[in-house]
């Protein structure tokens, strides 16, 4: 049934880039940075949602008063995963997938990071050239959760979204893939029939 699908969406972190430890990393040293109480639990469970956006959600979870802006804390913690892209990233099983793809269906990113760091994090990684468009947070006005970014994929691949095809890992996107009226794949749940059936 997945070969009716015209064009596919991945999400970044977690789906093709594996890069857990980059951003564990860059949180890490963010929030001890700027007094932000660091909790694990909570951090996984904001897992899609843009950098901006969590800050300001965490300042008011903590009921904390942020010494410097919301986008003066994102612009931190890019440059920390600039610097550390390359030790810590790469990609997924899905790129082999996504290789098997090329000249056969367009092939988008959506993701709760920004446009310039998702570039700078697939370029790392050699996944670049595979993808036709990258839509990150910094292009829709409503980031996952919402579908906004999932929509745009689609408008600029020129495709209906219900024959998109999305993969995700974390909740905030499998709720926006939905919303956008795609189907959607939980790469974590799904992940033998990722393997068992894409890959093969």
């Amino acid at each position: 049934m997945y070969e009716k699908f015209k064009a596919i969406i991945f999400d970044m972190d977690g789906t093709l880039v594996d890069s857990g430890k980059l951003h564990e990393n860059a949180w890490s040293q963010t929030l001890n940075h700027y007094g932000i109480p660091i909790d694990p639990v909570l951090m996984r469970s904001l897992a899609g949602v843009p950098t901006k956006e969590t800050v300001i959600f965490l300042a008011k979870h903590f009921k904390i008063t942020l010494s410097a802006s919301a986008d003066e804390v994102n612009d931190y913690k890019e440059s920390i995963v600039k610097a550390t892209l390359h030790t810590y990233v790469k990609p997924t099983k899905l790129a082999e997938f996504a290789k098997k793809n090329i000249g056969k269906r367009p092939m988008a990113i959506g993701t709760g990071a920004y446009t310039e760091e998702a570039k700078s994090v697939l370029e790392a990684c050699g996944l670049i050239e595979l993808i036709d468009h990258v839509v990150g947070a910094d292009q829709v006005n409503n980031p996952k959760p919402a579908p906004d970014t999932f929509l745009r994929c689609a408008e600029l691949m020129q495709t209906a979204p219900e024959d998109c095809i999305v993969f995700e890992d974390a909740q905030a996107g499998i709720k926006a893939a939905n919303d956008a009226g795609m189907f959607c794949i939980d790469v974590h749940e799904s992940m033998n029939i990722v393997n068992d059936y894409f890959l093969s």
